[in-house]
């Protein structure tokens, strides 16, 4: 029996994000070696887009505080993009500096997490960003723009759809290349998310909007699958299913790239994706974050001990 749905997309674009939304919820330190290899494997497995790291306060999110190191030190591969998140001026300015050619901004479709998450409102991330957007046009820089909380909020519940696309029509204007829609706390269901992305298509173009989905409740792949039924060719995964954030309590790691790439092959649908390379770097980065929090737990248990 063969699917058959004509509005799926022949060919799906995949940005990773596992260097820098994997794992800066990690709570152990991950040192910049195995950040570097981390990066290098993935460029070998014909990934296009990398999300490299973020240029936030190391006192922020201390696990990207080598940020210019990690970046300047990977091997860049022709036909790859290597982007980093950048949530104000000061962090715009670092990613010039160190050669960045894309760079992601990020707001939320709630007040409160934007709040958290940013320390300003959302129509105030909107002012930050026309002088990030200032910067990256003098200086032939992409501009990609997340936003999150877009099927619910671990402060206020419930988010209008609606108010979602008002904010992806608002960064579409503001410049932005490309918006990721992200369910943060992983909580929405294929119907939501297929209505928050028709109803975002009626503002921009489809072939511009990401899907970001978190696996929280089992759903994120079903998820993907539903809104690939309006379309949705762009999809945002984290190697090994990696991630969570720092400011959603609960919520777990993003849909894995290896489980996305396999339900794409089945599907018969284009990645440029070698999924065996894929899995080799799943397996590479799950055993060096699983012997760096043992070594961590042995040494506090020996410092116990000594004290």
């Amino acid at each position: 029996m063969t699917l058959n749905n004509s509005n799926f997309p022949k060919r799906v674009k995949i940005v990773e994000v596992g260097p820098r939304d994997g794992l800066q919820n990690e709570v152990t330190p991950v040192d910049t070696e195995t950040k570097i290899e981390f990066i290098d494997r993935l460029s070998a497995t014909g990934l296009s887009h990398i999300e490299v790291t973020s240029f936030v306060r190391a006192d922020t999110v201390p696990q990207l505080a080598d940020a210019e190191q990690v970046f300047n030190a990977i091997s860049k591969k022709s036909g790859v993009t290597y982007a980093v998140l950048v949530p104000n001026e000061q962090g715009m300015q670092r990613a010039l500096s160190a050669g960045a050619k894309e760079v992601a901004i990020f707001t939320a479709a709630s007040e409160t997490f934007c709040q958290k998450n940013i320390h300003c409102g959302i129509d105030e991330s909107i002012q930050r960003f026309q002088k990030i957007m200032q910067i990256a046009i003098a200086n032939e820089i992409k501009v990609r723009g997340y936003i999150s909380c877009t099927l619910g909020c671990p402060y206020e519940g419930k988010v209008s759809i609606q108010q979602v696309a008002v904010l992806a029509k608002r960064l579409y204007e503001l410049g932005c290349y490309e918006i990721s829609l992200g369910d943060t706390i992983g909580i929405g269901t294929a119907a939501q998310a297929q209505e928050m992305f028709a109803t975002t298509m009626e503002v921009m173009p489809v072939d511009q909007i990401a899907i970001h989905f978190h696996d929280t409740c089992g759903q994120a792949l079903t998820n993907i699958y539903a809104c690939m039924e309006l379309g949705a060719s762009i999809i945002d995964a984290s190697v090994a299913g990696l991630g969570g954030c720092p400011y959603a309590p609960g919520a777990s790691g993003n849909a894995a790239t290896e489980d996305v790439v396999y339900m794409l092959n089945g599907l018969n649908i284009e990645t440029g994706i070698d999924l065996a390379l894929l899995v080799d770097t799943g397996n590479f980065i799950s055993e060096k974050l699983q012997r760096q929090t043992v070594s961590r737990v042995g040494q506090a248990s020996i410092t116990t001990v000594q004290q």
